[in-house]
């Protein structure tokens, strides 16, 4: 096996929405470690890193979608930047814009940059040996080399897709059919899904191998996989879960130039302490009482609805001597309600509304325990980071948290608190019970010690891929 392409709309540090970044950003650096090359090729946005990076064009074309022609060119990242080699797609008028997701022809941008995608494969003379698609956005791009005539001659390359959520699958009418490379018409039962296209399932369908981000989110999705169960159970035999890592080199407290404060096992207490002098100091918060700080976006699967009602009932209800912080952007009703609870409770609530890297490290640095109270998750990261930094998490037991997590009164290696149910009492209690581990000064200690040598980083799991493309190309 020499090379691995991955196939994807975002890559760490390049563009960043969630999750997705920071695997496609860190799992072909380890790979490439293991021995064989692994690249990613994306689409270009207008962000920082593009335009403070010198990008080689190396090739450029006309992509159709119908009759409407865009330029394209693909621009190559230098291997030096990140360990490994990337291609930017930057289609005028498409993808040459500021966000990677959210417009109103999501459908045209992905679509066209999927046949660009295509196109490249056909054109360069190192093949890859397994095609590694992320998400319905890419979804669409096995079917082009299964059953379009015009790459007939990659058909007999495997294909995988991990899915990191599968509830949002880029469903669009069969009214935009006349985007796709000609094929036999015969096939197209394999793009249909509740009578519209689907380019998750069509990609579920076509894949030589399907993985999901942890072991429990895969038996997770056969029973919610907002309207792909059957078909997720159908296909169960060619699925495989493999969790997550952490990027040691990106999260390392010791090192990290986000950081106000770096920190080791040796002091962790100082330098815990200085990243959460820093955030009370800024955020108006009593640096004396435990702080939870919730990270992520304002959507119904992180659970960050309830999160109005929960400060209420901690401060009203059970009269919690703690402080909160959240960092977050989404749903407008949720940011709302978050400004209301700050006029309500200032000096003991705070909020960052938005996105912003170099905060979001210090409070994992500083922060005393996370919040993660998801509905849905299909791994998780945040988790994974908080323990990494010696932030004790607080999390629902979904997906990759039951892979990830022990609650602490579960054995002596317990190490975070888990909640059976989402909810505004559960959540509350969970807050409670961190109180009480906050303020047994020893057990509390002891336990931000153990949390940080726990190992998740990239190593095993790039490891679990690789034996799964020599699987493949075996076949």
């Amino acid at each position: 096996m020499n090379k691995i392409l991955h196939v994807a709309a975002e890559c760490y540090p390049i563009a960043k929405v969630g999750g997705l970044a920071d695997v496609v950003g860190a799992l072909p650096k380890y790979q490439e470690k293991s021995g064989i090359t692994s690249e990613v090729i994306m689409p270009f946005y207008q962000k920082p890193f593009t335009q403070t990076n010198e990008l080689q064009c190396i090739s450029n074309d006309l992509v159709y979608l119908g009759q409407t022609p865009y330029e394209y060119e693909i621009l190559e990242v230098p291997k030096t930047h990140l360990g490994f080699t990337i291609y930017l797609v930057k289609i005028e008028n498409l993808t040459d814009r500021t966000e990677v997701y959210g417009y109103h022809d999501d459908t045209e941008r992905f679509t066209a940059f999927q046949k660009v995608v295509a196109d490249f494969i056909l054109q360069i003379q190192q093949k890859p040996d397994v095609i590694h698609c992320h998400d319905h956005h890419t979804g669409l791009l096995p079917f082009f080399i299964s059953y379009a005539h015009k790459y007939e001659s990659l058909k007999d390359i495997p294909t995988v897709l991990t899915i990191h959520n599968a509830q949002y699958q880029g469903e669009f009418s069969f009214d935009k059919l006349y985007y796709f490379p000609e094929y036999d018409l015969n096939h197209s039962g394999i793009l249909e899904w509740d009578h519209q296209i689907n380019p998750l399932a069509t990609a579920i369908k076509c894949v030589w191998k399907i993985t999901t981000v942890s072991p429990s989110y895969l038996i997770e999705l056969q029973k919610n996989a907002n309207g792909l169960e059957s078909l997720l159970s159908h296909e169960n035999k060619k699925s495989l879960g493999i969790l997550n890592g952490v990027d040691p080199e990106v999260w390392n407290p010791k090192i990290d130039p986000l950081l106000e404060s770096n920190f080791g096992l040796q002091n962790i207490a100082s330098g815990r302490n200085g990243n959460k002098a820093w955030l009370c100091n800024k955020f108006d918060l009593d640096n004396t009482k435990p702080l939870m700080a919730f990270i992520g976006r304002f959507v119904y699967e992180k659970g960050s609805d309830l999160l109005p009602a929960v400060i209420t009932s901690i401060f009203d209800q059970l009269k919690l001597d703690v402080t909160v912080l959240i960092l977050g952007s989404g749903d407008s009703g949720t940011t709302e309600q978050l400004k209301e609870v700050k006029e309500k409770y200032k000096g003991k609530y705070n909020h960052h509304i938005g996105y912003n890297e170099k905060l979001s490290h210090i409070i994992y640095g500083g922060a005393d325990f996370l919040l993660m109270p998801s509905r849905v998750e299909p791994c998780g990261l945040n988790q994974m980071y908080a323990l990494r930094y010696g932030m004790i998490p607080i999390v629902s037991k979904v997906g990759g948290l039951i892979d990830t997590i022990t609650d602490v009164d579960a054995n002596e290696n317990g190490f975070g608190i888990t909640i059976a149910n989402v909810s505004v009492h559960e959540i509350s209690f969970g807050i409670q019970r961190a109180v009480d581990i906050y303020n047994n000064k020893s057990f509390y200690s002891k336990k931000r010690k153990q949390i940080m040598k726990i190992d998740n980083s990239w190593d095993s799991s790039a490891k679990q891929y690789i034996n799964m493309y020599h699987s493949l190309i075996k076949q």
